[in-house]
């Protein structure tokens, strides 16, 4: 049943809620307002009642699905629960009423924030300095590809390339596009790891680095990265690690001793702040010892003989500026919430059981699905929907029937050197019997493709919209409910 708009069961006169009388004297908007800016006629707002109120909005919530409802299996995107004592704790007045203009002598709180959260990010990635200023991974990325331009800039290198392996996430080739450089594809071997011999006939003096997620966008960890990084360094390249998959790394290993310069995290992803419309991101940067002075202007400092902190802006080599302020505040008060309630040996043993429930969930879905790349995973995994799609069932109509038994689907059709792809990332959120009953979910999909291939093809069932004609929902969009 289609939810009515307000407008539809407004009814004239209807009170949400009742003000008290005036009692202090009247002001005509006319005198305080200019009159361009005043409405000629009154706002045509809908009169319900606050519990109709209420139950429309809560009604439309529950049509979405979220995090909160059920398993969010996105390969590479890391939907875990997101903890509500982070916003709890980003909800705070000193926190949240904070304004980005206030004098710094009253945002000392705020700052020290940004300081220890800067030196925790430092800890768990072996990293020298960070900033926080980038505003989503994908930004973090670009302010990476200019710490490299300015690297070889000052050194007089005249650099062409980035080389990017052919599994990689597609904002690292649009990085480096923006960056002013060109991209260099390197391929995978027959273990989806990167090509070392293919890296070695490409890797010139033109190369100004190399962009790297480890592990993997198949989930599998680079077994080669120290021949790897040891290549680009002989070169006097940058190694530069996209950190989307960091969800696998915290207290096992750590960025900066595999020989990687540059590194950014996703909050949003690994430390638990919210996606999308929940958001917004955040992708710190951190960088090794020879490359702080690059960072994007202002950078935080503290005085320990003052106990003060502040922005130093005196800094004549960095990039510049790339936000507006200073990154996405609520967004670091979650993810240092969540880093100081875990501790060294919770973020551990986080990653731990991210590896255990991606292994687990990758071993039940073997018999049923092509598993490109046999060897054990980290946090995530990469099958195969060729054979559903031989038989009626291509991995899209896969995706849309896991909606019907109440999962999302995981990301699909992504690494481009999977066919019919299915990436698929349980964190370390769910519990053994969440696992077990989306993994039944696709296997009994997989035998209603024998059995009632059109009930798989013409998925979803039970949303608020069926399937739609998504070329003509891209030529005519209709973005009204």
């Amino acid at each position: 049943m289609s939810t009515p708009l307000l407008n539809e069961i407004s009814v004239q006169g209807k009170l949400g809620c009742a003000l008290p009388d005036c009692d202090v004297p009247e002001q005509e908007l006319s005198k305080l307002f200019p009159k361009e800016h005043l409405r000629g006629t009154p706002a045509e707002l809908p009169e319900v009642s606050e519990p109709e109120l209420v139950r429309h909005f809560t009604n439309l919530s529950s049509k979405n699905y979220h995090v909160d409802k059920n398993l969010y299996p996105l390969g590479s995107c890391t939907m875990k629960y997101n903890p509500k004592v982070n916003d709890a704790m980003a909800s705070l007045p000193g926190f949240a009423e904070v304004h980005p203009e206030q004098p710094v002598e009253t945002m000392q709180g705020v700052l020290q924030l940004y300081y220890e959260l800067e030196q925790l990010l430092c800890e768990i990635t072996g990293m020298d300095a960070f900033t926080l200023q980038p505003a989503a991974g994908s930004h973090g990325e670009l302010t990476g590809v200019l710490i490299m331009r300015k690297y070889h800039e000052m050194k007089g290198n005249k650099r062409k390339y980035i080389i990017i392996p052919d599994s990689a996430h597609g904002t690292n080739p649009a990085s480096v596009a923006m960056g002013g450089y060109e991209a260099l594809e390197v391929q995978s071997n027959d273990r989806g790891l990167v090509d070392v011999n293919d890296l070695k006939s490409i890797i010139t003096d033109d190369v100004a680095g190399m962009m790297l997620t480890n592990p993997n966008t198949l989930g599998l960890f680079e077994e080669d990265i120290r021949e790897i990084t040891e290549v680009l360094h002989d070169v006097d390249a940058l190694m530069y690690m996209d950190g989307a998959n960091m969800n696998a790394l915290l207290g096992i290993a750590r960025p900066a001793d595999f020989g990687f310069d540059i590194t950014h995290l996703n909050l949003h992803k690994t430390f638990s702040t919210p996606h999308g419309g929940g958001g917004p991101g955040s992708g710190p940067i951190g960088v090794v010892e020879g490359l702080k002075k690059f960072l994007p202007r202002p950078t935080i400092v503290y005085d320990r003989d003052e106990d003060f902190y502040n922005f130093e802006w005196d800094l004549k080599d960095s990039i510049g500026k790339i936000h507006g302020f200073y990154g996405n505040y609520g967004m670091m008060v979650r993810a240092y919430t969540y880093i100081r309630m875990l501790g060294a040996r919770g973020l551990k043993e986080l990653s731990q059981n991210a590896i255990i429930n991606a292994n687990y969930l990758r071993q039940q879905l073997t018999e049923t699905f092509e598993l490109p790349y046999t060897q054990y995973c980290m946090h995530e995994f990469v099958l195969s929907g060729e054979q559903q799609k031989r038989r009626g069932g291509k991995t899209l109509d896969i995706a849309k029937r896991l909606l019907d038994y109440g999962f999302h689907a995981p990301t699909v059709y992504f690494p481009l050197i999977v066919k019919e792809a299915l990436m698929i990332e349980p964190t370390e959120s769910e519990t053994r019997e969440t696992l077990d009953q989306f993994a039944e979910s696709l296997i009994i999909i997989d035998r209603e493709i024998n059995e009632s291939p059109k009930t798989v093809q013409e998925a979803p069932h039970t949303t608020p919209l069926r399937r739609l004609d998504e070329v003509q929902a891209n030529r005519e969009p209709n973005l009204r409910w």
